[in-house]
């Protein structure tokens, strides 16, 4: 299970959270607002695939398609 960094649209608290899939919805603690995810880079699966999501950083990642 990864711990991902997130943020939220109406209070702006940052925070990191424990999940067990990358798509499971995730609340801010301090308003219960829904959380976005902050994509600081790249995550890999169990299996080391890359996600399909881009990280941004295209040095690293050789672009976006």
């Amino acid at each position: 299970m990864p711990i991902l960094q997130y943020s939220c649209p109406v209070c702006g608290k940052k925070f990191e959270e424990l999940v067990a899939r990358h798509s499971d919805r995730v609340v801010c603690p301090a308003c219960g607002a829904d959380a976005v995810r902050e994509w600081s880079g790249t995550v890999y699966s169990a299996t080391g695939k890359p996600t399909p999501h881009c990280s941004g950083n295209c040095k690293t990642c050789s672009g976006c398609k």
